[in-house]
């Protein structure tokens, strides 16, 4: 079978497209090289999967913070790391995209600052893993017959699409004056199963993520909100 022809591109877009189906339920791991690695425990009330394992500091009031610093974002070195394949080039764009992002995010609620003192938190964001998209086959496989099989399956789980990226990282909270940790968690982030414009370009999906986490963290710390961390999921 000629390696241009439509039949051998339908078959291995099939092949790709179970093999990414059959890997897309891996969690994110206790990251032993990160500090809090020791403190994180089993999140019960993971709903949708993508914060598995989280850390949460007894009696924290996010009512009493109003700044927030957020320092340059880590890229994880150590042998549990899930890069994959992913560039050091990819992981330096990534790392500066998650820091601008997560800032973007938080200025509408808190006071961005570099300098520790009371009512400050201190975010320390560290860059675990991603997955990039395969080239021209992560749009295919969202639009096939196949692929819309498929994907409406990983849909209706709440899990990632075929032949799509994500990305992986941790998230450690201190109070900046006493450097007590408020919480910690690690998340895999990754489009919809049916979102066609993620699947564009390495990054798109990994970028989207991004995007997910840093709604989903601003969403944890409302400031205008009595919040418990017991209910964090």
């Amino acid at each position: 079978m000629p390696a241009n022809s439509p039949s051998f591109f339908r078959a291995a877009l099939i092949a790709l497209t179970a093999i990414s189906a059959g890997c897309a339920g891996t969690d994110p791991v206790a990251y032993q090289g990160i500090a809090s690695s020791k403190q994180l425990s089993l999140n019960t009330q993971n709903k949708d999967g993508k914060v598995p394992l989280l850390y949460s500091g007894a009696g924290v009031n996010f009512k009493t913070y109003s700044a927030i610093i957020v320092e340059p974002v880590e890229i994880y070195r150590g042998r549990d790391h899930q890069f994959g394949n992913t560039s050091d080039k990819d992981k330096v764009a990534l790392a500066s995209y998650m820091k601008d992002t997560f800032e973007n995010r938080l200025r509408s609620k808190y006071t961005l600052s570099s300098i520790p003192g009371p009512a400050t938190l201190r975010l320390s964001l560290t860059l675990t893993g991603a997955k990039t998209n395969a080239p021209v086959l992560s749009t295919a496989a969202k639009l096939s017959p196949v692929g819309l099989a498929v994907n409406g399956l990983q849909a209706a789980r709440g899990k990632e699409g075929t032949l799509s990226g994500s990305v992986n990282y941790s998230v450690e909270l201190y109070d900046s004056a006493t450097n007590r940790l408020l919480l910690a968690y690690v998340s895999k982030q990754y489009p919809g199963a049916f979102n066609i414009k993620a699947s564009l370009g390495p990054l798109g999906a990994a970028k989207d993520g991004i995007r997910q986490g840093a709604d989903d963290f601003v969403g944890r710390l409302q400031p205008t909100e009595a919040t418990s961390l017991r209910d964090f999921h």
